[in-house]
């Protein structure tokens, strides 16, 4: 039986995951972390990873890029593997994990559903092909009016994967509000839409002349996610140090 320490366990995804952990037969959440130390499972909660006296195989991480950083801590001081979920890291703390992979094993997406892996492939050979006939690219994502960071992590990764495949002088644009001049053909889009309860939405378009394609996921549930981060969990543990996606995990 691996055994996973949840990291955020009280937030909405902790909570999910803890649910469907509670039914799995290969893997067992022994401990969690909030500051919010309320035990509303059946594992004890601690409010710091310094202060959980538990040991486990693997952590999952679905909190808030503010408690990222005594996350990293102690997976440099204990080498646990650590599945990465959060999202909004600046670049000092996306440094530092990169740092962290050399260490122990870190398994790091901005989405964990198969769906959203499966089109950061699908849209990466999109702009191979289409990029040179002259479409345009833009990203909408849509979340809920609780998310904090915009644009979502998993819009950046869609954009990343695009972007490996084009020429270097593509670049992201985030508000055109501010300029009054045409489109740049090497810009990459990115919106972001917040509203509602909406779970996740996230639409890739390629507009060319006289034809658009468009690559859409629309998650309606979070489970999605709360299964995919089980599954990579039980992927990481035991595995050597590196740096691993949910890429490895699906193939």
């Amino acid at each position: 039986m691996i055994k996973a320490i949840m990291h955020g366990c009280n937030g909405k995804m902790g909570q999910i995951i803890s649910h469907f952990a509670a039914k799995d037969t290969e893997l067992k959440i022994v401990a969690g972390i909030d500051v919010y130390d309320e035990q509303l499972n059946d594992y004890p909660v601690f409010k710091s990873l310094d202060r959980c006296d538990v040991k486990a195989d693997v952590i999952i991480d679905f909190c808030s890029a503010r408690a990222v950083d005594s996350l990293l801590d102690y997976c440099e001081k204990t080498k646990t593997p650590v599945v990465l979920c959060t999202t909004g890291l600046s670049k000092e703390q996306l440094d530092r994990v990169d740092a962290l992979s050399k260490e122990c094993a870190v398994l790091r997406s901005a989405n964990m559903s198969l769906g959203i892996n499966l089109l950061l492939k699908l849209v990466k050979e999109a702009a191979a092909r289409l990029s040179d006939a002259g479409f345009d690219i833009e990203i909408v994502e849509k979340h809920h009016n609780q998310k904090l960071d915009a644009p979502s992590g998993t819009a950046i990764a869609l954009a990343d994967s695009m972007k490996e495949v084009l020429s270097d002088d593509y670049f992201y644009v985030y508000d055109r509000s501010s300029v009054r001049q045409k489109r740049d053909p090497k810009e990459i889009g990115i919106s972001a839409v917040r509203g509602g309860n909406i779970v996740g939405e996230h639409e890739v378009i390629f507009a060319g002349t006289d034809e658009v394609v468009e690559f859409k996921h629309t998650a309606y549930s979070k489970a999605v996610f709360a299964k995919g981060a089980l599954v990579a969990a039980k992927y990481l543990a035991g595995k050597p140090a590196g740096m691993y996606d949910m890429q490895d995990v699906i193939l």
